[in-house]
């Protein structure tokens, strides 16, 4: 009888006798529902018998890092990560023709999990049936990678995008990877425990988007050894437990070398509390999308639209921003909104209307870097707009507006208070009603004092005058 043999039993399964060779050794393996990988195959003194030495998936599924009584037996990457086992405990998976028939549904068996769900595409619900049991059934392979000289350069010479989601490779491992991808543009690494241990040279210089998701060992400082990566344009940092973010190398206002080409960037499920990593932000020279969702930062404010507002603010070239664009009259709004809310706090630094007495201390300037550079695009806030208002009555919320009709000339000008916190769709509600006008046929839009010859559009119904920075003395613009 050969004793490496396995014997199979009647469910298909594939499970080990007692007498094993070291042709196991990195075998993949499933016990009690929990996926491991065979570190080791032998005897552990004191006890007899033969043991498998696994390393799991989940860490705290073992005991110990591969030790026993002082002597190391296999070597874990987690302290908790390894266990001892019988070799008929082990599941090593199922045999061909199981596989077969269980892939193919060849035996007429009635379905028992797969549960009707109705998911819509685009406008169409679909109906999905089993989807739940697959994914279930799915699991990763644990990739071996074999030791000695790496092969050739370039011998995967056309691939493009390579995924190493959940296989449990090194930072190592992936530069030997890499090496043999010279055109690589894509590369995903998400949950593999990841720590990037050295800079990557002369490998992954053509990658465009590197996906880092999930690794939770990566902190701040593991992040500048691949910040010189020349192509990368999207870099995925989801769930990595990253608490900030600093450029040493970059001064206040100015750029840094560090992802020169980084234009998206994902930083949700993260640990960033402090508005300085959003300053920060502001660094990168190419940056135009932001994804900064589920963080104590954007999840402690009880206004969404204000952190969204001073996210903008603070990030001078964002375009995008957790997937939603950027208008151009949303930025002049949140820039607004932003200088006028820290207005007092400028004031209190030493800043100053007059530009030759505005010196606002190194304190104010680190904690908003941009506020400098909005008040040369806005002007200094006016001590009249910087006045605590009393948020109950309703006169101080009252704006004074008049209200021109630029393609009708036999109609007057009127003014009227509105409130700051009305929307345009009610605001066309009104003009309607005075104008005799279908709501339908009106466009809207307002010029200020501020920016002379520039006309604003009011094209959100949604939207409140306060979101346009609409304010005392504007003029609405009304044409149908």
């Amino acid at each position: 009888m050969d004793l490496r043999s396995p014997h199979i039993l009647d469910s298909g399964n594939v499970m080990m006798n007692d007498t094993l060779t070291s042709d196991v050794i990195g075998r993949r393996v499933e016990v009690n529902g929990e996926h491991a990988t065979v570190r080791f195959s032998g005897v552990v003194p004191p006890m007899a018998g033969l043991w498998l030495g696994v390393e799991w998936d989940n860490p705290e599924r073992g005991k110990h890092d591969g030790s026993h009584e002082g002597t190391v037996y296999f070597k874990c990457r987690h302290p908790t990560g390894g266990s001892f086992i019988r070799p008929n405990k082990v599941n090593f998976g199922v045999d061909f023709l199981t596989a077969i028939k269980n892939r193919y549904t060849l035996e007429d068996e009635p379905e028992e999990e797969g549960k009707e769900q109705i998911v819509t595409i685009g406008n169409k619900p679909v109906e999905t049936i089993g989807f739940d049991s697959v994914v279930k059934q799915q699991s990763e392979n644990k990739l071996k990678f074999p030791s000695g000289s790496p092969p050739p350069t370039g011998t995967f010479s056309a691939l493009k995008v390579l995924v190493l989601n959940r296989i449990g490779i090194t930072w190592t491992e992936v530069l030997h990877c890499a090496s043999r991808c010279p055109v690589l543009e894509k590369l995903y690494l998400e949950s593999n425990g990841i720590v990037i241990s050295e800079r990557p040279t002369d490998v992954l210089q053509t990658v465009k988007l590197l996906d880092l998701s999930s690794n939770q060992l990566i902190d701040e400082n593991q992040l500048f050894l691949i910040a010189y990566m020349p192509r990368l344009e999207q870099l995925i940092l989801s769930d990595i437990g990253l608490a900030s973010i600093h450029f040493p190398d970059a001064g206040i206002g100015c750029k840094t070398s560090m992802f020169p080409s980084l234009q998206y960037l994902v930083l949700n499920d993260n640990r960033i509390s402090q508005w300085s990593s959003i300053n920060e932000l502001d660094k990168l020279q190419s940056l135009h999308a932001l994804s900064c969702t589920r963080n104590p930062l954007t999840e402690s404010s009880k206004d969404a639209q204000t952190t969204r507002q001073f996210i903008i603010a603070r990030i001078g070239q964002l375009r995008t921003l957790n997937k939603c664009a950027i208008q151009r009259e949303e930025r002049r709004g949140a820039e607004l909104d932003y200088r006028k809310a820290f207005g007092n706090e400028w004031k209190k630094a030493g800043g100053h209307q007059d530009p030759d007495k505005n010196r606002p201390n190194e304190e104010f300037l680190a904690a908003h870097p941009r506020y400098q550079s909005l008040c040369l695009k806005y002007g200094a806030p006016e001590d009249g707009e910087l006045k605590v208002q009393q948020p109950f009555l309703l006169k101080n919320q009252l704006l004074t507006l008049k209200i021109k009709h630029p393609n009708q000339l036999d109609q007057k000008v009127i003014e009227k208070q509105l409130p700051e916190s009305m929307t345009i769709q009610k605001v066309k509600g009104l003009l309607s009603r005075l104008l005799r006008v279908p709501v339908s046929e009106l466009l809207l839009s307002y010029e200020s004092p501020k920016m002379p010859g520039r006309e604003i559009e009011l094209e959100n119904d949604q939207q409140s005058l306060q979101f346009y920075s609409v304010e005392n003395g504007d003029c609405l613009l009304v044409r149908w």
